[in-house]
């Protein structure tokens, strides 16, 4: 039966679960940051499992007593009570074992961490930057729905409006696990404000989705990182442009995956205060390093998949935004809606559920659950 090979998958967690439950009151552990930030992660995840484990086993009991009450009771009324418990723990058992099933699949370890986020405008000029602004004033309204906390680090203005480039932060719960599904180019088919002859355009923004690091995710040597002070430019009153609020920081490292050492440029004018800028700076190098020492692994899910659900392949066209039909389609999932102007406001939602679905199923699948 589905149900006894379900518990036989959970069995073997539950010594685990109580093993970690005592390691993460260690001292030891506790001291040693790195070591406990896994094992809480890993007794998060694991408690969600018992907890489905838990009302999955009493969803099993009470159908086994309606049964019995069924079978064994003469008082109509009873009777029908039990059928009635009978159904509603027929119902929800399998519904349980899909949500299982999902659980026991390994999660992307970066799911829960917060994110950077790269929107570049791409092919098609003046309207690509427009686009691009789009883009994030979409991702913005989307991220004030979720309770997520935007900051923008640094960003190029476009000659017409808009963003020739806009790199920012997503802070907030399961950021990356939702935000990773729009890695990619953006194609838009509009007539741009500029066009006289009423013409539709086809441009394109690329959007990264980057994994934010944690301090101990990447080793960097500080005392190697070459510092730089600027003034910063654009509004924000006469301090702004005074003082060398703007900092940069140039980093030599060695790739491990070509064994080549390049430079890291990385710059920071988000604040009036240098040293906030000097440390959201050196986030943003951890961050971008270990985003490229983690490519290689990126690549090799993306070969094990038969979809192009979220690789992380920025060179993907994922997503069409068709104005002159209000229509926008996700090419990954075949995904077609009509309702552009609620999307370009932040509506995009449903597009990622789909998504998520998607993905899930596809997981379900490589582990033979």
């Amino acid at each position: 039966m589905a149900e006894n090979n379900i518990l036989d998958k959970l069995e073997g967690l539950v010594s685990r679960f109580e093993e970690i439950s005592t390691l993460i009151t260690d001292p030891n552990v506790i001291s040693d940051q790195k070591r406990y930030v896994k094992l809480t992660k890993e007794y998060k995840d694991l408690s969600d499992i018992m907890k489905a484990r838990k009302e999955y086993m009493t969803c099993i009991q009470n159908a086994n007593e309606a049964r019995e009450m069924i079978s064994a009771e003469d008082d109509p009324e009873m009777k029908e009570m039990a059928r009635e418990e009978l159904a509603a723990a027929e119902q929800r058992i399998p519904e349980l074992e899909e949500e299982i099933k999902l659980l026991l699949v390994p999660a992307d370890p970066e799911d829960g961490k917060n994110v950077v986020m790269e929107i570049r405008g791409g092919t098609g000029g003046d309207e690509a930057a427009l686009f691009a602004g789009d883009l994030f004033r979409m991702y913005s309204k989307y991220c004030e729905m979720k309770g997520w906390k935007v900051t923008i680090s640094s960003f190029s203005e476009g000659a017409s409006g808009g963003y020739k480039e806009i790199i920012f932060n997503v802070t907030g719960e399961g950021v990356y696990g939702i935000l990773k599904y729009e890695s990619g180019v953006h194609r838009v088919q509009r007539v741009p404000a500029t066009e006289t002859q009423g013409r539709v355009h086809t441009s394109a923004a690329t959007v990264a989705v980057l994994p934010e690091a944690e301090p101990f995710d990447v080793e960097i040597n500080e005392g190697a990182i070459k510092w730089d002070t600027f003034r910063s430019s654009g509004a924000g009153g006469q301090n702004v442009n005074k003082v060398e609020s703007g900092v940069r920081a140039r980093y030599m490292w060695k790739n491990p995956n070509t064994g080549v050492e390049e430079e890291i440029l990385v710059e920071c004018t988000e604040t009036r205060d240098q040293p906030k800028n000097k440390e959201r700076a050196l986030a943003r190098l951890r961050t971008f390093i270990y985003d490229r020492e983690h490519q290689k692994y990126i690549d090799d899910i993306a070969s094990r998949r038969k979809t192009m659900v979220s690789t992380g392949d920025r060179s993907a066209k994922i997503r069409t935004y068709n104005y002159p039909q209000g229509r926008i389609t996700d090419h990954r999932i075949n995904y077609t809606i009509y309702n552009l102007a609620a999307f370009m406001d932040g509506d995009i939602q449903d597009c990622i559920d789909h998504l998520i679905v998607a993905e899930n199923a596809e997981r379900l699948k490589d582990a033979e659950l």
